[in-house]
């Protein structure tokens, strides 16, 4: 493994780090694309993001847990234990094409979707006609992705979205829902085989990029207008969804 192959793995981490400290969620969503443009096996980065989430949702709800809505959390986790198996079984089987295609068209759905959005996270709501039994689903959806993907943000920050969670609760919950699901979806990709040496030399680089994007992303959600910054997040992964889904095609 190179010095140069390491030093991007390490710079893509940092963003996608810094992405989560700094909106709460995304840091796969940044992160995979550009980790599948670079000559390290999906395996490996998926795996790797893994444990990326699970320790930035270790050092998020360190600061934020009295914000959590624990009844919200059931559901959500319960239904993540049915989703990853499947998940696991979807990256193990289906083809790599299949795969970073799919991510493609999730990627653009969800950015067409965030930008067309008046900074949905940022609304003050109340909780509006959307259930709660639907974490059911969202959670079923997220253990689905997140297993297979490390995709597990998005389908949580729609939920949050839809009940009309107010920003510190939105961003605490994700952060303790993350930390739950992070814990059993790395678990799983143990058990499914899918940790490598490579995994745990690029993860052990990529420490000192996630203490330092905490240390970032915390001055930058204090500073800088989020809605702006979260609107050229959601340009950017745009525009990796419909390089991806390209790519996809044409291999």
């Amino acid at each position: 493994m190179s010095i140069t192959l390491i030093l991007a793995v390490v710079t893509v981490v940092f963003l996608g780090a810094l992405t989560r400290m700094t909106f709460g969620f995304g840091e796969a969503v940044l992160s995979m694309p550009l980790l599948t443009l670079l000559p390290i096996s999906l395996h490996t980065a998926v795996s790797l993001m893994g444990f990326v989430g699970l320790t930035v949702a270790i050092l998020a709800v360190v600061t934020g847990w009295r914000h959590i809505d624990r009844t919200a959390l059931i559901p959500l986790v319960l239904a993540a234990l049915v989703g990853i198996p499947v998940g696991l079984v979807m990256v193990t089987f289906i083809p790599t094409t299949a795969i970073t295609g799919l991510l493609g068209a999730v990627l653009i759905i969800y950015g067409i979707y965030s930008l067309t959005q008046r900074s949905f996270i940022l609304k003050d709501t109340r909780s509006r006609g959307i259930h709660q039994r639907w974490g059911l689903l969202f959670g079923f959806a997220s253990g689905v992705f997140g297993s297979a993907y490390n995709f597990n943000g998005v389908p949580v920050a729609i939920y949050g979205s839809l009940r009309g969670w107010l920003p510190n609760k939105f961003r605490s919950t994700m952060q303790a829902y993350f930390l739950i699901s992070g814990t059993l979806i790395v678990a799983g990709q143990g058990v499914s085989g899918l940790w490598t040496a490579d995994v745990f030399t690029l993860y052990g680089f990529s420490l000192p990029a996630i203490a330092a994007a905490t240390i970032v992303g915390t001055i930058l959600h204090r500073n800088i207008p989020t809605s702006k910054f979260q609107r050229y997040v959601f340009l950017l992964i745009t525009a990796l969804g419909t390089l991806l889904l390209v790519k996809s095609i044409i291999l």
